[in-house]
């Protein structure tokens, strides 16, 4: 028996169970969450890490909640599928969701429509009206560095000051809700337009985290300013205020979350992997607080 057969199970029960009789299933995605193509329209995400940090379906809830809000305003995201229920869903343990499948491009997302994208969701966003927890992926990452010894010492320590600071920091800027987790890997260049997706990490906080989010690779790993700079010059000329301050302690917050999670996402580290951990470490001992 695959390891996969039990949580491909849960998925197409659960579409069978509303009506839906899937005619393949074509693994778009294998890792903490498996994502299956069930239909011609039809996806569904699976939660395959039940022993991770996140139990329960409360924060796969607040993500369809904010999916849904996005959608019904026009937002530029990936839509759950209409012919279900939001959700979240849960069957043989496993929490899912499922979404409408979206054909993508293979051109490169243009900087500028990512500024001008995200800060669209950001505006419609600040409508949403059901309560969101604060900083959530700071402080829940500060939560997994007091649970479980991931690095030594002397880093652990370090990862926990900068997430403990960043929090007392980004709490005296204005909040609104936010994606949680902009990267470009939760972009996508479709036949539809350029689409946000992936909002598992939605929370409440200052809008540079998730404009430090998208820039971060770009401005500290691969050193392409002018990226960075499209992505900032068209997100305020869309009308969006970029606080430089915010942005700076976002960058530094942004990059110890990701260290503090890597272990989690990443147990067995390619070489590859290995070498970025190892200059986000190396970036955040010289980062400078003020």
């Amino acid at each position: 028996m695959s390891s996969l057969d039990l949580p491909i199970r849960a998925a197409t029960e659960t579409a069978i169970a509303h009506g839906i009789h899937p005619d393949r299933c074509d693994i778009l995605q294998n890792g903490s969450t498996l994502v299956l193509r069930l239909t011609e329209s039809l996806v569904a995400r699976v939660v395959q890490d039940r022993d991770g940090p996140r139990q329960g379906t409360e924060w796969f809830a607040r993500e369809n909640a904010i999916a849904v809000h996005l959608t019904r305003h026009g937002a530029p995201v990936i839509p759950l599928h209409p012919d279900l229920p939001p959700g979240p869903h849960e069957h043989l343990g496993y929490p899912i969701n499922f979404w409408e499948f979206v054909t993508r491009i293979d051109s490169e997302p243009d900087s500028h429509e990512i500024g001008c994208t995200l800060l669209q969701c950001h505006d419609i966003m600040r409508s949403f009206c059901e309560p969101l927890p604060k900083l959530a992926i700071i402080t829940e990452s500060l939560s997994i560095l007091d649970d479980r010894p991931l690095f030594p010492a002397a880093t652990q320590q370090m990862l926990r000051d900068h997430l403990t600071h960043s929090i007392d920091v980004l709490n005296q800027y204005p909040h609104q809700p936010l994606h949680g987790d902009a990267h470009f890997g939760n972009l996508m260049n479709t036949t539809r337009g350029l689409l946000w997706t992936d909002w598992e990490d939605t929370f409440s906080g200052p809008a540079e985290w998730d404009v430090a989010s998208i820039i971060w690779n770009a401005q500290i790993l691969d050193k392409d300013h002018a990226t960075v700079n499209a992505i900032l010059d068209s997100y305020r000329e869309a009308g969006g205020h970029v606080d430089e301050h915010a942005l700076q302690q976002s960058l530094i917050a942004r990059a110890a979350v990701m260290t503090a999670w890597y272990p989690i996402l990443y147990p067995n580290p390619n070489t590859e992997r290995k070498a970025k951990l190892q200059r986000r470490i190396e970036w955040l001992e010289r980062a400078v607080v003020a």
